[in-house]
């Protein structure tokens, strides 16, 4: 991938990795301490055992080191690069009990962000002759957004508001409670704008193309077509006409994206590359020497 996923936060890593290690081992490693002597030394390498990108050998590493700062961890890949099965992506060299500790949580999270990063990177590839760009949505794994939507990045995708706080997307459950308080949409767009900072993003998601003129008119920075067909998705953006950002959600798929990006939309948002994407499968295969 050419684009630089940057960095996760390092509060937000650090709590994710002290919590998976709490859950994991919160009274030490039963198994390695009655088996493994106190001495013993392990070597071990991250090893693909399918194609895919990589995403999270910084949390390995880090995983690793949070267990145990005498663990030497080499990674032999950047996040975001391509690699194939039988490619060696790290080696780690240590204290037997430490590594062995480490291994189910630093694999847990490299397998599940690399298999984000890959199947973002096939919809990336899918969309890549339009001007679309690919972005997650809010539907990630509770306590482990910072590093799924980081994998995102590795894949090339885009990350779309992070929490709540960020930014206002009013969606249809939203529109549902004003329309019962009989608040027509464009006056509560209008009303939000006057309210809200200069800085502050204001997006609206519409399902009806009767709704794109009021919205549009009423000084959105970004309209979300759902659930529109291809054809509803054109004639979407004739109607906006470059007043506004126009994002396509809703029936996204590897077979639908091109399409729907082919459409003139600048960003197709994608729930699946978080919520339905699998752990690719890494091992990580140790050799304890005594």
């Amino acid at each position: 991938m050419t684009t630089d996923p940057g960095t996760i936060p390092a509060h937000a890593l650090r709590r994710v990795i002290e919590t998976a290690l709490e859950e994991d081992a919160p009274w030490g490693d039963v198994t390695s301490e009655t088996l493994i002597p106190a001495d013993a030394t392990a070597t071990a390498t991250l090893a693909a055992r399918e194609d895919g990108v990589l995403s999270g050998g910084g949390v390995f590493v880090a995983v690793m080191h949070a267990v145990d700062p005498a663990i030497d961890a080499v990674l032999h890949a950047e996040d975001g690069a391509p690699f194939v099965a039988g490619d060696v992506l790290a080696t780690v060299t240590g204290p037997a009990r430490a590594v062995l500790r480490a291994e189910r949580v630093a694999l847990n999270l490299v397998q599940r962000m690399s298999g984000i990063a890959t199947v973002t990177a096939a919809y990336v590839a899918a969309v890549s002759v339009t001007r679309a760009r690919i972005a997650d949505t809010r539907k990630t794994t509770p306590g482990l957004r910072a590093i799924e939507r980081y994998a995102v990045r590795c894949g090339g995708g885009h990350n779309h508001r992070n929490s709540l706080s960020d930014a206002v997307l009013a969606k249809d459950n939203h529109l549902a409670v004003l329309l019962a308080a009989g608040v027509g949409i464009g006056d509560a767009v209008r009303a939000a704008r006057e309210r809200l900072g200069h800085t502050v993003h204001l997006e609206v998601e519409v399902d009806r193309l009767d709704q794109v003129e009021p919205v549009v008119a009423a000084g959105v920075d970004t309209i979300m077509l759902d659930n529109f067909t291809p054809d509803m998705l054109v004639e979407g953006v004739a109607l906006v006409a470059g007043r506004a950002l126009v994002e396509a959600s809703g029936g996204v798929s590897l077979d639908t994206v091109a399409a729907i990006a082919a459409t003139g939309v600048d960003v197709v948002s994608v729930g699946a590359l978080t919520h339905s994407a699998r752990a690719l499968d890494l091992g990580l295969d140790i050799d304890v020497a005594v």
